[in-house]
């Protein structure tokens, strides 16, 4: 299989496969390349995770002395030492891989243009060979209608008894001239043809396979390039994996070091006093000499008592900071998390809050969408069937009020481990809704927090419905543009609402889509509208006030 004999005709078809060669060559460079600074950037990111989590110690004292601690960094130099793999990595494949792939690009680039140009050259040469030929050709052909218009022209004066000789002789003279030009004419094209049939013989059959061959063997060697090359981005890695490995079982070693007892003991070590624990306090009968019941006296002993119980219970509290593991066993986990301390239960119930008001947000965009969606296939029809979205509207409709009523059980809660009264936890939901909503989750554009709150306290306003094209056309500050785009197909805008365009008009982009198939945008007049987002090529600008970059 030789591309000199299968291929002698597809010269410019070969000329952009191998183009197509270097250029995927080329690609596979840039992956490798991009590959590498993500090991680069990877090895940094955990030397500087080592370097933050690593003790800064000033003193032999402040060295960790629990296993636990001792095994933490002791992991801490295993990943140290994985991060300098990962750099071997990186630079093995630069050095293997890489830059083997930029040299031999050059190398080929420069290869295949010699090859090319010889290609041309040859050619050339073929057809300078055709048009000689071809000029000869024309040039006899030419003599011999010249040597046929003399033979007529002697043959009419040798017929004509009114022509002198000296007419005849002349005629045939000329004949015999032009006779001898054709003769030599026809020597010369036939020359020339027996030439060209030899250089096209020899291009077809020589020199263009040798230089098919030629490039075919370059492309081959690419191939084989290529092939290497694979081999060396697994090689790089596979190299590492015996240190890897060790690095990941001295980290398992580390974890095995821990000695639960041991730690025990040198807390006991470094905080027991020696002393022994106080004992009992006796009775101190202050009531001999007062003339009391002995039940008057007994309810004063019993207050002394506690007294003294009381003092016992201060001292037992200051030794208890002392304890480590002072955290009491958690009980059953409840729904409203009075198993927890106050400050613990109120993290947990905002917490909560603040995930069910991103769910809600998400299904109050959802809805927006699904109504905007549905004012637009009212609008046209020809677009969608608008029942087709009920289900999926009343699932959503459903999920904000079961969102809400989550919200608002979970805000009573909060209310009352922050020791507010249930008159002022009703005012909370009224008037200080906005300010609790605002705390419990981001609202970057000021709109879910004021939205929320009109869920809370009842039906939205008329003019707060976003599906509304006019409402959103009633702003007095323009939008600014996050981008542009071009119109691929034509759009006639007949609705209201929609702004019409021709195939190739360029737009200016001042709401994305937000899923309902619409993008809204506007023309240099200042002219706005939606417009299908399937007709559009869109490119959004990165530094664009309000553009969204997707990763």
């Amino acid at each position: 299989m030789s591309w000199g004999t299968e291929l002698w005709d597809q010269f410019d078809n070969l000329d952009k496969h191998t183009q197509w060669g270097i250029d995927f060559l080329e690609r596979y460079a840039k992956f490798v390349k991009e590959r590498i600074e993500i090991e680069q950037n990877y090895a940094k990111q955990l030397r500087n995770l080592v370097k933050k989590y690593c003790p800064k110690r000033s003193s032999k004292d402040e060295e960790p002395r629990f296993t636990s601690c001792i095994a933490f960094f002791n992991i801490l130099n295993e990943l140290n030492d994985y991060a300098g793999q990962r750099e071997v990595v990186a630079e093995e494949m630069g050095h293997r891989v890489y830059g083997e792939l930029m040299r031999y690009s050059h190398d080929l680039k420069t290869e295949r243009k010699m090859h090319l140009q010889e290609g041309r050259k040859a050619q050339q040469y073929l057809d300078m060979c055709w048009k000689q030929m071809d000029n000869s050709k024309k040039k006899f052909e030419r003599e011999c209608r010249e040597a046929e218009k003399a033979q007529q022209s002697y043959e009419r004066l040798d017929n004509d008894t009114n022509a002198t000789k000296a007419d005849v002789e002349k005629a045939k003279q000329q004949l015999n001239l032009r006779t001898h030009m054709a003769d030599e004419n026809k020597n010369e094209y036939a020359a020339q043809l027996q030439n060209f049939n030899g250089e096209q013989h020899k291009h077809f059959y020589i020199v263009i396979p040798q230089i098919y061959k030629h490039l075919q063997e370059m492309d081959e060697r690419r191939t084989i390039k290529l092939s290497e090359c694979y081999k060396g981005f697994a090689d790089s890695e596979r190299k590492v994996v015996p240190i890897i490995s060790k690095c990941l079982e001295g980290m398992i070693h580390a974890a095995k070091s821990v000695d639960e007892r041991r730690d025990s003991q040198m807390v006991v070590d470094s905080f027991k006093s020696g002393f022994e624990p106080p004992g009992d306090f006796p009775f101190e009968d202050y009531s001999q000499h007062i003339y009391r019941t002995v039940s008057d006296g007994t309810i004063s002993a019993s207050k002394q008592d506690s007294g003294k119980i009381d003092a016992k219970t201060t001292v037992g509290k200051a030794k208890g900071k002392l304890w480590l593991f002072g955290k009491k066993p958690k009980g059953p986990a409840l729904e409203d998390f009075s198993h927890l301390p106050p400050e613990q239960r109120r993290k947990k119930l905002q917490q909560r809050i603040d995930e069910l008001n991103r769910e809600l947000q998400k299904e109050s965009d959802q809805k927006d969408a699904l109504n905007k969606m549905k004012d637009v296939y009212e609008k046209n029809p020809q677009m969608g069937d608008p029942c087709s979205l009920q289900p999926k509207l009343a699932e959503t409709m459903n999920n904000i009020d079961r969102l809400r009523m989550e919200i608002h059980k979970n805000e009573a809660w909060l209310s009352e481990v922050e020791g507010k009264t249930g008159g002022r936890g009703d005012r909370r939901h009224s008037s200080d809704i906005n300010h609790l909503v605002t705390q419990g989750r981001e609202s970057p554009e000021g709109s879910y927090t004021d939205d929320a709150n009109q869920e809370v306290r009842g039906p939205p306003q008329q003019h707060s419905h976003p599906n509304e094209f006019d409402d959103e056309f009633e702003d007095d500050d323009p939008l600014p543009a996050i981008g542009h785009c071009k119109a691929i197909y034509p759009f006639d805008g007949h609705n209201e609402g929609t702004l019409a365009m021709k195939e190739g008009e360029v737009l200016y982009i001042i709401e994305e889509d937000k899923g309902d198939g619409w993008t809204r945008a506007r023309r240099q007049n200042g002219e706005e509208g939606y417009v299908p987002t399937s007709y559009i090529d869109v490119t959004l600008e990165k530094n664009s006030k309000g553009a969204v970059t997707y990763i």
